[in-house]
């Protein structure tokens, strides 16, 4: 099976820098259902074209056989001679994403050592397939491709082209144009070749979901077809699936939050709020004063060890990282974009190494449970439980206040009630398009009177922003500090609550 890509970027030969792989000669890869080629038919500075060759052993793939009593598509027929007599070894499938992965790791990732600079240039790319086995036909293939910014050449093949009348075959001839950086073009076929073999022919285990993750991220959780491409890329097991959609859902709010904030600006939801207020009642941003209504409860908490959760660009990390008391910080996301906007915020690459040591930046889902987090003093979910959809509260819940268990956990979230006090805002409506709900101080303190008694917390509230006599103040803050948190307390990783681990 082969695969073939194509630039007219000057000079052409740079695809070399950004695959890895030199113009001037053939090499080889051994991978576990073959041997993998790369070569370069045509490489001059006006046109290079790059070559993935898989050569396909049957002895080898049918080897590889079901596993735990699970027919995989290395079998795909029901019969023994099934396994030898198949098109696996012709046509473009999972089998070439698998061969594509290894031999090509540097440029998926987008790095390039000697030219560390050119994987974030986009080149005119053409890609072609000449084989591909695409279930659903060429029409699936525009589907999935168009979105991504690709011009979609999907030629169905004749099942024989001496008898048009038998119609097509299940493979399409596919070409795709467009000018793209490599490395979200090489993510793109990882991911939607195996979706239009719709066939896997590996077993699919959890760490599956987590590559898809990867290779999906600043595309996959806003592709209108998202749905079945993590069905069919996660071979339809419908957990895993479900997963996939959970953390692709959250990935994308970060995202609109993100394009919401704009080029330069505070990347702290919400941040531009003021903006439909009263001159005479904004005396102060909002955000700033959230910002310092959190710091303000993380000292008198006394806290040194703090999780930012849901962290966006960083604009608390900033103020953490400004304060001494603050030992530990860490930020988490699930947006990759985010994290990358909070380092440059917070010029980590520039920072003294002490100041370094102080922070670290990790992708992380809101909704899942991760060791990582465990045992620290304080986390902040600021702005951001308003973002998740109702039906995954009790999956936040338990991952930060059932897993993470730290002693303080401080919430903020808008008070809708004071939402009629923003000039222009409809009735009814929301203060950010990716809000999915917004609570009113009653609907508050019943939510965090819940999660409290169910994990062992008590909760207090407090006014962020000037209170307005008749509907409150425009943001809510809640205090939960868990009931064996002291300074005698000992935390789930049997380190004192404010001690190191």
């Amino acid at each position: 099976m082969l695969m073939t890509v194509t630039t007219t970027h000057r000079p052409a030969t740079d695809l070399g820098y950004l695959l890895v792989k030199h113009p001037d000669r053939m090499q080889s890869f051994d991978v576990p259902t073959g041997t993998a080629h790369v070569f370069y038919p045509e490489a001059t500075e006006q046109r290079c074209t790059a070559a993935l060759l898989l050569d396909v052993d049957p002895a080898r793939l049918a080897a590889g056989g079901p596993r735990r009593g699970r027919r995989t598509a290395a079998m795909p027929e029901s019969f023994t001679l099934g396994q030898y007599v198949n098109d696996r070894p012709y046509a473009a499938s999972s089998l070439l994403a698998a061969a594509l992965a290894k031999v090509f790791r540097s440029a998926l990732r987008g790095e390039s050592r000697d030219r560390p600079e050119l994987p974030g240039t986009a080149l005119p790319l053409t890609i072609r397939v000449p084989v591909l086995r695409c279930r659903g036909g060429a029409a699936l293939a525009e589907r999935l491709f168009s979105p991504l910014g690709w011009t979609v050449t999907a030629r169905p093949i004749p099942l024989d082209e001496r008898y048009p009348q038998w119609g097509d075959s299940r493979y399409v001839d596919l070409t795709l144009t467009g000018t793209l950086r490599v490395a979200d073009a090489l993510n793109h076929l990882y991911v939607l070749l195996p979706v239009l073999d719709d066939a896997k022919h590996y077993w699919i285990a959890p760490d599956e979901l987590d590559k898809l993750i990867r290779a999906g991220e600043g595309w996959l959780a806003g592709h209108p077809e998202r749905r079945l491409i993590t069905r069919r890329y996660l071979a339809h097991r419908r957990v895993l699936a479900r997963r996939a959609e959970d953390r692709l859902a959250e990935a994308r709010a970060a995202e609109l939050r993100l394009a919401d904030a704009g080029p330069g600006a505070d990347a702290d939801p919400g941040a531009d709020e003021d903006a439909g207020l009263p001159a005479a009642v904004r005396p102060r941003p909002l955000a700033a004063t959230r910002r310092a209504a959190v710091l303000t409860a993380l000292a008198e908490a006394g806290a040194t060890r703090v999780l930012d959760l849901g962290c966006g660009g960083g604009a608390l990390l900033t103020e953490l990282l400004a304060q001494p008391r603050f030992t530990e910080i860490v930020g988490t996301d699930v947006s990759a974009r985010a994290l990358e906007l909070a380092a440059r915020r917070l010029r980590l690459d520039r920072l003294p190494a002490r100041q370094q040591q102080r922070v670290r930046l990790w992708q992380s889902a809101l909704t899942y449970r991760d060791d990582r987090l465990r045992g620290y003093d304080a986390a902040v979910l600021m702005e951001v439980v308003e973002h998740l959809d109702p039906p995954r509260l009790p999956a936040l819940a338990e991952a930060v206040f059932g897993h993470a268990r730290p002693a303080t956990v401080l919430v903020t979230t808008p008070n809708v009630e004071y939402n009629v006090r923003y000039e222009g805002l409809a009735a009814g409506a929301l203060r950010h398009p990716d809000h999915r709900f917004e609570w009113t101080r009653a609907e508050f303190a019943d939510w965090a009177g819940r999660v409290a008694a169910a994990y062992g917390y008590r909760v207090g509230f407090r006014p962020v922003g000037q209170v307005d006599p008749d509907v409150g103040p425009p943001t809510q803050l809640a205090v939960f500090t868990r009931d064996d948190a002291g300074p005698d307390s000992t935390g789930p990783n049997g380190a004192g609550a404010g001690g190191a681990r």
